[in-house]
């Protein structure tokens, strides 16, 4: 409904700003709220969404489009709400969020508050090789990176193969994915660097 508000900040709390507007204060929630305190008094641009259910109208805001666009597509991964995506948002930049959900590195998503085992899945799941289409102006490495590795991806689907053949289960592949994946290698390399892995 909103894209953003423009106005001068007039409080800063614990969970949220006051943005004031033609005499309207809007309260905003937002992930970081004391990143606004030197604001106080000035007139910013805050990105907004408008986040309407039935037992609940809030309006959560950001200071840069990437983090509005991350937490709504947070919004669409089973199990997170808006207190859950803000908390991810609070506790991590937008592009480590984003480069963790790419290289399925659950061990880093579940340091997020509130994000187990089964939630990081879900985002890997949900969100993996879809965020291009929202934020490629905002980490073009980030994707171009993972254009560039894809003609590698036959090579490293091949390794993983090899390894569930060889008797590994995909949970114990899962774990030393992300490591395999920022390197380009042969078919015959990758397995033998997820073996040096497994066997440790």
């Amino acid at each position: 409904m909103f894209e953003f508000i423009k106005g001068t900040v007039d409080f800063v709390g614990p969970e949220y700003v006051v943005i004031e507007n033609n005499g309207i204060g809007y309260k905003i929630l937002t992930p970081n709220p004391f990143l606004f305190s030197k604001e106080t008094g000035k007139v910013i641009r805050v990105y907004t969404y408008h986040y309407v259910r039935e037992d609940i109208i809030s309006l959560y805001g950001f200071m840069t489009r990437e983090e509005k666009a991350l937490f709504t597509r947070l919004l669409n991964v089973s199990g997170i709400g808006p207190k859950g995506a803000l908390a991810i948002l609070a506790s991590g930049e937008p592009e480590q969020v984003v480069q963790a959900i790419e290289n399925e590195d659950e061990a880093f998503l579940v340091k997020f508050p509130g994000v187990g085992k089964k939630t990081a899945r879900q985002m890997i799941l949900d969100l993996k090789g879809k965020l291009h289409d929202l934020v490629p102006d905002f980490f073009p490495d980030l994707f171009n990176a993972n254009e560039s590795a894809a003609a590698d991806s036959v090579d490293f689907d091949e390794a993983l193969q090899a390894l569930q053949a060889l008797g590994y289960s995909e949970k114990e592949i899962r774990k030393i994915t992300p490591e395999l994946r920022k390197e380009k290698l042969s078919t015959e390399q990758y397995i033998k660097k997820a073996l040096q892995k497994l066997l440790k």
